[in-house]
């Protein structure tokens, strides 16, 4: 008989791209997933991975086994909310996906209440995208994700996947003292043509959402510097390297040297916590929810 575990892991790997990825993602090690995979290969008499390049590949084989993976791990998961329900307090464990925003500065202070009321619920953490946390729901690799999108990026939930907004999170516009726009009060985009900007590399939500806003109102944005972590576009901005355009949620203090001005129309995200329809009913999933939108707001 196959060991689930084993099998986890194997679909981790498949999900995630790489033994690395798949270690984080399921609270492990690298060198455990790699135990668990090697287990797997004597179990089955069968190559699962193959080098290629400085990265891995699963075989045929294991792209079949562990698309029967993902079907086993449904079906426990179904016992588990039953059981959950049975019991009808939130127990056992609980794996939330966040952005990482969020992950700073709203999952801490839920995680710590959630462990308050609930001690026999363990919930677990994962910084993600918030796209690919979408995706690692509808793969049953987490229970929980925290998502976001932009007016003019909306986030649809994918079939079998419920979403609830969690509340909006307000954009500011970050200048280094001393820039012509401070002390202006609100600031209409069509001002800022001509400014070089800090932002978010290609390919992300916001790197995307700040090219179309300023394309939509004639400004094509010099985007000079560009950095992932918040923190590090607001160390740019301080240095007098450029501007950005930065979300309240997990920003902390400003550093000095770095004004907060706001912008007209005020920029939004929407904040959401998506699950899967077979778990709407599960406690631990109904208490995470209700805790996120006390803490944070219902909109």
């Amino acid at each position: 008989m196959l060991d689930l575990g084993r099998l986890r892991a194997l679909h981790a790997v498949s999900v995630h791209g790489s033994v690395a990825a798949a270690a984080t993602a399921l609270g492990y090690t690298p060198s455990a997933v790699s135990q668990q995979i090697t287990k797997l290969e004597r179990e089955t008499r069968t190559t699962l991975l193959e080098r290629r390049g400085r990265g891995i590949a699963l075989t045929d084989e294991a792209r079949h086994l562990a698309a029967t993976a993902q079907e086993l791990l449904v079906i426990v998961e179904r016992a588990e909310v039953r059981l959950e329900e049975r019991r009808g307090r939130p127990t056992g464990r609980l794996t939330i996906a966040a952005f990482s925003s969020a992950a700073r500065g709203l999952l801490p202070g839920v995680l710590a209440e959630l462990g308050r009321l609930h001690p026999g619920l363990d919930a677990r953490l994962t910084e993600v995208d918030p796209h690919l946390s979408v995706d690692l729901v509808v793969r049953g690799m987490t229970d929980l994700a925290v998502a976001h999108d932009w007016d003019i990026a909306p986030l649809p939930a994918p079939d079998g996947v419920e979403q609830v907004r969690i509340g909006d999170d307000l954009c500011d516009l970050l200048l280094p003292e001393g820039h012509r726009l401070v002390g202006r009060g609100a600031v209409r985009r069509e001002e800022l043509a001509g400014e070089r900007w800090i932002s978010q590399p290609p390919g992300t939500v916001c790197h995307d959402w700040l090219l179309r806003t300023l394309r939509s109102v004639g400004c094509e944005p010099d985007l000079v510097h560009l950095a992932e972590d918040n923190h590090t576009q607001l160390a740019l901005v301080a240095a007098g390297l450029g501007i950005a355009v930065i979300p309240r949620m997990g920003r902390g203090p400003l550093p000095a040297g770095v004004v907060a001005v706001e912008l007209d129309p005020v920029p939004r995200r929407r904040v959401y916590a998506l699950w899967r329809v077979g778990a709407s009913r599960r406690p631990s999933i109904v208490a995470a929810v209700r805790v996120m939108r006390e803490m944070y707001g219902s909109g």
